[in-house]
């Protein structure tokens, strides 16, 4: 079988390009004993991958070209090797941008029930989970407090800001378009949404947030986080789970004005964290999150793009904030 593959062609020299990618074809891997044959079928991408081409990101190792492209997916097995799986099961793996992959059985997360598998991608998958564990290990919301969710029409953020509302929070997003910013409130039922691109900005944050913001979801680093650090409360939380607007430049901005000053001033808590800190409580998130899912309070949005080949255009619109929810590239059905 051949075995298409998106490969790192060059690492990126400022924003990111679609030339940095190189499509090749090779023969599928062989599996081994105790290893598994997936076949890709959807890919998520994912703004963080570009933290890994960045060299900012200690968990995805040196940034490196001539390999393949990093990513989660969702597959089927094709061939096993393990008793833990047989042909056709449906898992999740770290695939990479390719069309074949081979894993130990460990390596691989069983897609449980019927439904489109890609739920296991947004979700059920490091984006709901990350939003999950964010906002209630992290976070630690109270019913009645205003929550700000930087990034919040993106994979992420949608989740967080539906997630802060089932928890009884006062929910309010900040979104890069006037188009997403409605349809946070009208489809997701945030209490209110501005468009961080608008001249008056700052301005509009404190109309919509008058009582100031309790805890803060940090998806985006930059202008929005300093923004956000004066309106904060006093022994607000701030949760720091991404800097997208640092990612896709070879020169980081320096962090925003009033770290540590206000941090100290106003006793905030600002704590990052990573969605693998979790991991053992992952059966028990996904439950909940798929209930929610069931009874329609969390809705999920999901854009897509069809075709291995476009996996880079994907990433770099992504980039450029062209994504509504998580997005995801199909490779086969």
């Amino acid at each position: 079988m051949d075995n298409r593959q998106i490969l790192i062609d060059s690492l990126p020299q400022g924003e990111l390009r679609e030339s940095n990618y190189t499509l090749a074809t090779t023969k599928a891997p062989q599996p081994e004993n105790g290893q598994v044959l997936c076949r890709t079928l959807a890919i998520a991408i994912e703004a963080g991958s570009r933290a890994g081409l960045q060299g900012s990101a200690s968990y995805a190792g040196a940034p490196k070209s001539g390999i393949v492209m990093n990513g989660h997916a969702a597959a089927r097995v094709v061939a096993s090797y393990d008793p833990a799986y047989k042909e056709g099961d449906l898992v999740t793996c770290p695939a990479g941008w390719q069309d074949y992959s081979v894993h130990e059985a460990r390596a691989l997360t069983r897609i449980e029930g019927s439904g489109d598998p890609a739920r296991y991608l947004s979700a059920l998958g490091n984006s709901g989970l990350t939003a999950y564990f964010g906002l209630f290990n992290v976070g630690q919301p109270q019913a009645g407090e205003t929550l700000l969710v930087s990034a919040a029409a993106g994979a992420v953020g949608h989740f967080v800001g539906q997630m802060g509302r089932i928890a009884g929070m006062k929910t309010v997003g900040v979104a890069g378009s006037d188009e997403k910013c409605a349809r946070l409130v009208s489809e997701l039922k945030f209490n209110g949404a501005i468009n961080y691109k608008d001249g008056g900005f700052r301005a509009n944050l404190k109309e919509v947030t008058p009582d100031g913001v309790d805890l803060y979801f940090d998806n985006t680093g930059g202008d929005v986080l300093g923004s956000a650090l004066f309106r904060m409360n006093e022994n607000g939380r701030i949760v720091c789970c991404g800097v997208v607007s640092q990612y896709d430049t070879s020169n980081p901005a320096p962090g925003p004005k009033g770290v540590p000053g206000l941090l100290v001033n106003k006793r905030l808590r600002m704590q990052g964290f990573l969605v693998f800190d979790h991991i053992k409580q992952y059966s028990q998130a996904r439950s909940e999150i798929a209930g929610w899912l069931d009874s329609g309070e969390l809705i999920a949005w999901q854009d897509e793009f069809d075709g291995l080949e476009s996996a880079p255009r994907a990433l770099v619109d992504l980039l450029a904030g062209g994504n509504t929810g998580k997005r995801i590239v199909r490779v086969a059905e």
